[in-house]
């Protein structure tokens, strides 16, 4: 895309979603840190649900060094990963108190020190806690990149640097949110919902989905391939 199909891009996204935010649910910067580590290979929602009465008991990181590895652990069973993950959670909460007196940092580099956080994770969190223009890719943000032809690449760090080449202001802050929000339920995986989607004319995937209402039942069961076309076209048999 060029430049002036890049900003007609997320303008679209921008009049379709003027404040979009991430869907986990968190109380302060330290309940969303652990919430977007919790989020690795698993839904927001199912996050969603484990965090609920996690974070009704857990605001901080001291907190969380009190209830322990092992409740942790059974407080998050529900999503992927959870051995792991309570490990890395209470680990983590253990360095926030030791190295940033309880504070989350603000900086990719002190983020990506602690345990369980990836440059992914850093950015969720120095965008959404402190208002900076990241570009966190994903799995939905790798896929509507290369599939629009808006930022392609071949790994997710190539999408993020040509992310944040590319997008203009003043869509930078909001844009890594449109762009998940937009994979997730538009421009899905398997079938993606092309006959809604705002930027269809922009977007450089030939096979477009239509929608469903154009290919009725009827049509569909006499198609000229159908066993019910085959059976119209067979002659009658003759009578003695």
């Amino acid at each position: 895309m060029n430049r002036d199909q890049v900003f007609e891009f997320f303008r679209r996204l921008a009049e379709e979603n003027p404040s979009p935010t991430t869907e986990l649910e968190f109380e302060n910067p330290y309940t969303l840190l652990v919430a977007v580590v919790l989020s690795a290979q698993a839904t927001d929602s199912s996050v969603n649900i484990a965090t609920r009465p996690l974070f009704a008991r857990v605001k901080t990181p001291e907190q969380m060094v009190a209830l322990g590895e092992e409740q942790v652990r059974d407080a998050i069973k529900t999503i992927g990963l959870f051995n792991t993950k309570a490990k890395n959670v209470v680990a983590l909460s253990e360095a926030l108190i030791r190295d940033h007196r309880s504070q989350v940092p603000g900086t990719r580099e002190e983020l990506e020190k602690l345990p369980g956080v990836g440059r992914k994770t850093a950015n969720v969190v120095l965008n959404t806690a402190f208002h900076q223009e990241t570009f966190a890719v994903d799995t939905h943000i790798f896929r509507v990149s290369n599939r629009t032809g808006l930022a392609p690449g071949k790994d997710v760090l190539k999408v993020e640097l040509k992310l944040e080449k590319i997008v203009p202001q003043p869509f930078r802050l909001n844009a890594h949110h449109w762009l998940i929000l937009h994979g997730r339920y538009i421009c899905k995986a398997r079938k993606p919902e092309c006959w809604r989607c705002p930027v269809i004319d922009l977007c450089r995937y030939k096979p477009k989905t239509p929608p469903p209402e154009t290919t009725p039942r009827a049509a569909r069961t006499a198609s000229p391939g159908s066993s019910a076309a085959r059976t119209a076209k067979r002659p009658k048999p003759r009578t003695r």
